[in-house]
């Protein structure tokens, strides 16, 4: 029998070491450490430098500090800048006709022209030389930047030794800052706002920089060489603001209207096919511009027929009114979109519309160009941008018919009231026609509430300045023809009259008008030979609540379709209520 067994006693078990609370131990420690580690490495700046995308192309482009995505090309005065970047800083004052290859550049003054390839130009028609040409490269086009800073005012400045270009618009309010001079270690431009961003450059203390901006305690910042990045707020001393000069001016810039206690009070003059007597006019109290419709549009060729007449512009002198001559697209949109589709068919009119200026002594040019292909709009406004300096600089207004907004393709849609008004001196709202000749409804030719929203949408929707606008104001009514067929259908036709006519009608028929709260005319409804007629009256109290709407708005003034259409009483309510 086994001994153990018979003493009862066991052999002792050895003691089992408690290696958990080491493993523990080791497994805080690493992790303390890789915390440690990642921490150090999180914090501490990132060293490495990079070099931006834009840095591998000659002559990069700054806007706004922002890379545009493009560069220049040349060097000083040869610098030359991408058609797409003038358009951007420039919008209308640049235009490309790639079939004549053709660049126009227009301001408030001047309407410089030049083509792809050439040195010789015309400034106002007249000849001038650039000292360097547009150019093609490759498909994209390259505009000498020399007539663009002479005309717009734009600055360039450029990196001395990164090329880096930067444009900037004039009076541009710009924030300037610098490294302080104090700092040891200058500062690091880097590509994103934090530390572990790379470096794009390296900023020497009392560097200059430009702040473009800041986001989470780090300034957008552009160096004097032109790269773009970011520097903590800390290490950045802001300075002043700098103001990039403006474009030069003209010492003496045009002013379209001189009467300064006068608001515009102008009339149409129908010449269809002779002018007026004018001992027969009478006395037109109050009215200070008169604008005869004298001359329309020929051909596609740009083409201008004339019915003005000397003895008229004389007679208005004589009376101390303007004469603003009327140039009417004579509503056809084919021969419109012709005449308007290069510089030379605009030119061609432009140059007759100066040369008749100056015959029968005007005032200023008025345009009433209606019935246009909606696909004519940049051209139109194109037509008017070449125009307006050229009138300017013999010191002739131009103004401008428009429609109210609505969505008649060829008689609102092609209008971009807003470009216009930026371009010519003047906007005539031809506020009528609200229901017009063969509307399918009777109603108002120009109800008040429409009148005035017409106002609003173009000073609101359109940015159109109050002080360029002009009310057009209908001195003709319509008389509406409702008669019921067998079938229960309704025919509505209608006849224009004149004031003279409605007051003559009311007499014979011995009605009395009616206010109309909903139109704020008079209204008169009366039946005869089984049809009912309805005329919404316009006459002196219509008339003084316009003139009421043009002062209510702070409008530059009123405009009339037309004189003969007026009731004797009209001219001095209008002029008192106007003025």
């Amino acid at each position: 029998m086994n001994s153990m067994m018979m003493t009862g006693r066991q052999r002792p078990r050895r003691r089992r070491q408690r290696l958990g609370p080491i493993f523990v131990s080791i497994f805080i420690l690493t992790a303390l450490a890789s915390a440690a580690l990642f921490w150090w490495l999180s914090e501490r700046p990132n060293t490495a430098h990079e070099t931006p995308e834009y840095a591998s192309i000659e002559h990069p482009i700054m806007l706004d500090g922002e890379w545009s995505q493009t560069g220049a090309q040349g060097e000083g005065e040869g610098l030359l800048i991408p058609l797409e970047i003038a358009r951007k800083l420039l919008g209308d004052g640049v235009r490309y006709e790639q079939d004549s290859q053709s660049i126009i550049l227009t301001t408030n003054q001047a309407v410089l022209h030049f083509k792809t390839g050439e040195l010789d130009a015309t400034m106002n028609r007249k000849p001038l030389k650039l000292s360097f040409a547009a150019k093609d490269e490759d498909g994209k086009l390259y505009l000498p930047f020399a007539p663009l800073k002479e005309l717009f005012g734009i600055q360039a400045e450029v990196g001395e030794t990164s090329g880096i270009v930067t444009l900037l618009m004039p009076d541009k309010k710009v924030q300037q800052g610098e490294v302080p001079a104090s700092s040891k270690k200058g500062a690091k431009l880097r590509s994103g706002p934090d530390k572990s961003y790379p470096i794009v450059e390296d900023l020497a203390p009392g560097a200059d920089v430009t702040v473009w901006g800041e986001e989470e305690g780090w300034y957008k910042l552009q160096s004097a060489e032109g790269f773009i990045g970011y520097a903590p707020k800390s290490g950045i001393a802001l300075g002043e603001s700098k103001v990039v000069p403006s474009a030069s001016e003209e010492e003496k810039p045009f002013v379209p209207w001189n009467l300064t206690n006068e608001r515009i009070n102008l009339t149409w003059e129908p010449v269809y096919t002779a002018n007026p007597d004018t001992g027969k006019i009478g006395e037109l109290t109050g009215v200070n511009v008169v604008s005869p419709t004298w001359f329309a549009l020929k051909d596609g060729t740009g083409q201008i027929i004339s019915k003005a007449d000397a003895s008229y512009s004389t007679w208005a002198r004589n009376k101390g009114v303007q004469v603003w001559g009327l140039f009417s697209n004579d509503f056809e949109p084919v021969k419109t979109t012709q005449a308007l589709a290069d510089y030379d068919t605009r030119m061609s009119m432009i140059q007759q519309l100066l040369a008749y200026a100056k015959a029968f002594k005007l005032n200023g040019i008025n345009l009433d160009f209606e019935n246009v292909e909606t696909s004519d709009k940049d051209n139109f406004v194109q037509f008017v941008r070449e125009l307006a300096p050229l009138l300017h600089e013999q010191n002739l207004v131009l103004s401008v018919d428009v429609t109210p907004k609505s969505g008649s393709e060829y008689w609102s849609l092609f209008l971009d009231r807003g470009r216009l008004a930026e371009a010519a001196d003047f906007l005539i709202l031809m506020a009528y026609d609200e229901h017009w000749a063969s509307s399918p409804e009777a109603g108002s030719v120009a109800s008040l509430p429409w009148t005035e929203q017409s106002i609003s949408r173009l000073l609101e929707e359109d940015g159109v300045p109050a002080g360029k606008l002009i009310l057009g104001m209908p001195f003709y009514t319509r008389i509406w023809t409702e008669t019921v067929s067998g079938t229960g259908e309704t025919k509505v036709t209608s006849k224009t009259m004149s004031m003279d006519s409605v007051n003559k009608l009311l007499a014979e028929k011995k009605l009395t008008p009616k206010l109309s709260e909903e139109t704020g005319q008079n209204y008169v409804e009366f039946k005869e030979e089984g049809a009912t007629k309805k005329i919404w009256i316009e006459d002196a109290s219509s008339i003084r609540k316009r003139a009421e709407l043009v002062k209510k708005y702070s409008l530059a003034g009123a405009a009339s379709w037309r004189r003969g259409f007026e009731s004797s009483d009209i001219w001095a309510a209008l002029d008192k209520a106007l003025q």
